[in-house]
């Protein structure tokens, strides 16, 4: 009976893990705390300080507070604390912006005639100097005949930028491009897209704009171009319009999981029509795969090749200013028509 009572006790086996359980979850809403803090306390002079200061009462509590569950209590009260706080943040529609992002677009439908204003069409020299220009298109719903979508890296290769672009025949492209709006002297940052650091907003732009940005002016970036099968891409136009005019009237908070440049892409649609969850939609430097999988896009080639030939940096490059910028990267690519 004495060897038992020293042995192996399933109940106190249970207590010990439940008590490391509660340490982790109290570990990691700790870290998630202290982001918060970091990232989104109000004064930027005093980010540092604040979660510097939040970081040490809670190794104080740990180290000095007993028994352990008053320990917890505290930490567990500090947590929620910060997240009341960070919850009640909202999304501003006036801030200091950096220009490029410093005007929204809006449109305005009237049966058949879409006109959208303050499209975006700035012409650039670097990808630092340019000179703003905003326009007003008027696209005709019946000249809509497809959609295509270029997808943008810029070092990694897991994750990527998509811009969509609708094609109105003689009344020219339209693009959309899903991005943070950042502040002047804000810069993009991983961690703080986890968090409210960023505003959202869906930039409405001309193809000489968004891609020429990108494949001529900005260092180390690779764009590539797919048509997309969509036999009506009328209705996939119209979300991006709502979604353009609801922004304008009501800003909404950026966040890189939950609502990033791909994801807000599936959730602006109601949820009876959207794709099934695939992982590549998170981990988007795969989402060209994930097309040709699912058949979206060209499949008549490998897709390594497919891959190869839809690299459009030097098509770019070439055309650059050309006002058949457009036509000109299209020209032979599979699948499309142009």
């Amino acid at each position: 009976m004495e060897q038992s009572s020293k042995g192996f006790r399933p109940d106190r086996a249970l207590r010990l893990l439940v008590a490391e359980l509660v340490w982790v979850l109290l570990a990691g809403g700790v870290i998630w705390a202290f982001g918060a803090l970091w990232f989104d306390f109000p004064h930027p002079w005093l980010r540092m300080v604040v979660a510097g200061l939040f970081l040490l009462t809670v190794v104080m509590v740990t180290i000095l507070v007993r028994p352990f569950w008053r320990a917890k209590i505290i930490i567990t009260l500090a947590i929620f604390t910060v997240m009341a706080w960070w919850l009640a943040l909202q999304p501003r529609q006036f801030r200091d912006w950096k220009t490029e992002v410093s005007t929204t677009a809006h449109a305005e439908v009237a049966g058949d005639i879409v006109t959208i204003h303050n499209a975006r069409n700035f012409d650039y020299r670097t990808d630092k100097d340019f000179t703003p220009h905003y326009e007003t298109r008027r696209l005709d719903l019946r000249n809509l005949r497809g959609v295509d979508i270029f997808i943008n890296y810029w070092g990694s290769p897991y994750m990527a930028h998509p811009i969509m672009s609708f094609d109105f025949g003689p009344d020219g492209r339209v693009c959309f491009s899903i991005e943070t709006r950042p502040e002047k002297g804000e810069s993009y940052s991983t961690l703080g897209g986890l968090y409210r650091r960023f505003e959202l907003i869906y930039l409405v732009a001309d193809e000489r704009d968004v891609v020429r940005l990108r494949a001529n002016y900005r260092k180390g970036e690779d764009v590539y171009l797919y048509r997309l099968k969509v036999k009506d891409a009328r209705p996939a136009f119209m979300e991006y319009v709502h979604m353009v005019n609801e922004l304008h009237q009501t800003p909404r908070w950026y966040n890189a999981i939950t609502n990033n440049c791909t994801t807000a892409i599936r959730q602006q649609r109601a949820a009876s029509e959207r794709a099934p969850w695939d992982w590549r939609m998170l981990v988007n430097g795969f989402g060209d795969e994930l097309l040709y999988e699912r058949g979206a896009i060209d499949n008549s080639l490998p897709f390594t090749e497919l891959k190869r030939l839809s690299h459009i940096d030097k098509r770019a490059q070439a055309a650059d200013g050309d006002p058949e910028f457009s036509r000109k990267i299209r020209a032979g690519l599979p699948g499309m028509d142009d």
